[in-house]
């Protein structure tokens, strides 16, 4: 663990990091963050760190009396599902194309996609189980969404809406990605990630763009415009706590949806008995109360709590970890969340090869018709697995190692 411990006019902080990839970029703005006169304590950085919109990807802090939107991130309750299964590696041979075909047509995946039927069981399960975001009526998160979207607040609400249904039990785009794994005993895995598609990123940016834009912030000049935070007490604190907590719920239970989807388009190609043995679902963007008034944010990090079963992915082609928290108090109980980016997605357009890629990704079934558009996505465009889990050694413990062999990613 490396300590960085800086001071300027803004205030003074402490950053504690266990990344031993780190660039100077993503250093400074955990340095900055820690500089917040709300921080409660130091900020803690994970290694999968890497730079994002105000603090860093792979953070955890402490916020208190107030909570700023963009600590938890704009994919609110984006994280991993895993659930180990009664299959083995051979039930898949010679059906592997056939089953990466079933989920594209089973799971929608793209910017903005969503299914073109809505199931009456999705819509009764929504309005059971979640009901409609507080910021669909609330005029100021709407005013914000109607900027961003340049129509009229009606129109953006109803098109919200709809979302809220059409978008249930996809994938979305980037780095989220649906995989079938076997781990090291030969034992298939189903792994995915995913979070609050649209409207749960219409909802945090808006929130985020009101606090940086409002004038709650008491406590004097911003060093960086997206590290504003809502106060305790004030109204847009609770409308943005309120839209939080449903969008991690969203997240939660649309992921829950797609492994639903995927264990019946397994059962029916492979034509077996099939069961779930084991089910780890983890936010990975979120924030919650764990004192009275003080919020933990995890961005890019998970609950690692003594005890708490995670999913820590590496990138295309790298293996997947089944961790257990260790419990590390100086790490916030936290631990990361994947490999971390060490390119830019323009980065990696431009200075990777696609035959390169398709060489990492040999002997897995994959979208390589796509390798070009995927580029980003490649092996080296993040840092090592094996360095992000060696530098977690005090964090998790690993119990399971995870081999993808169908690989399907959100284009």
């Amino acid at each position: 663990m490396d300590i960085f411990e800086t001071e300027n006019e803004f205030g003074k902080g402490v950053v504690k990091s266990w990344a031993s990839i780190l660039d100077d970029n993503t250093r400074e703005a955990a340095e900055a963050i820690s500089r917040v006169l709300m921080i409660d304590g130091h900020v803690a950085l994970m290694p999968d760190a890497h730079f994002g919109y105000g603090p860093p990807v792979g953070t955890a802090m402490r916020i208190k009396h107030a909570i700023i939107p963009y600590a938890v991130g704009v994919d609110i309750g984006c994280g991993m599902v895993a659930a180990k299964t009664n299959l083995e590696r051979g039930d898949f041979k010679g059906l592997e194309g056939r089953v990466l075909g079933e989920i594209r047509d089973s799971i929608p995946s793209g910017v903005g996609k969503g299914h073109d039927k809505i199931l009456t069981t999705i819509k009764e399960r929504i309005a059971v189980e979640l009901g409609e975001p507080l910021g669909l009526s609330n005029e100021i998160v709407m005013l914000a969404a109607m900027q961003k979207r340049h129509r009229n607040a009606a129109h953006v609400r109803d098109e919200l809406i709809a979302k809220i249904y059409s978008q249930f039990g996809t994938l979305g785009a980037g780095n989220h990605f649906v995989e079938i794994c076997e781990d090291t005993m030969g034992q298939v895995w189903f792994v995915l990630h995913s979070g609050s598609r649209g409207v749960g990123n219409v909802l945090a940016t808006a929130h985020a763009k009101l606090a940086s834009a409002s004038a709650l912030n008491g406590g004097g000049p911003l060093e960086d415009k997206n590290f504003a935070w809502f106060c305790r007490g004030t109204k847009s604190f609770d409308d943005y706590v309120a839209d939080m907590i449903w969008g991690q719920a969203y997240a939660y239970a649309n992921r829950e949806e797609m492994m639903a989807r995927l264990f019946e388009v397994v059962k029916k190609t492979i034509g077996t008995s099939l069961l779930q043995l084991e089910l780890i679902n983890c936010h990975h963007n979120y924030a919650e109360e764990v004192e009275e008034g003080v919020w933990l944010t995890r961005k890019g990090a998970i609950n690692a709590e003594v005890g708490r079963m995670g999913v820590i992915p590496g990138s295309m082609g790298a293996t997947t970890h089944i961790v257990r928290g260790k419990g590390c108090k100086e790490a916030l109980n936290t631990s990361p969340h994947g490999a971390g980016r060490i390119r830019s997605r323009g980065a990696a357009k431009r200075e990777l090869d696609v035959e390169s890629f398709k060489g990492q990704m040999a002997g897995k079934t994959w979208q390589d018709r796509d390798a070009k558009s995927l580029l980003d996505e490649a092996p080296d465009a993040y840092k090592p697995i094996e360095v992000v889990m060696d530098d977690s050694k005090d964090l998790v413990e690993s119990v399971a190692v995870l081999s993808q062999f169908i690989n399907y990613k959100g284009l």
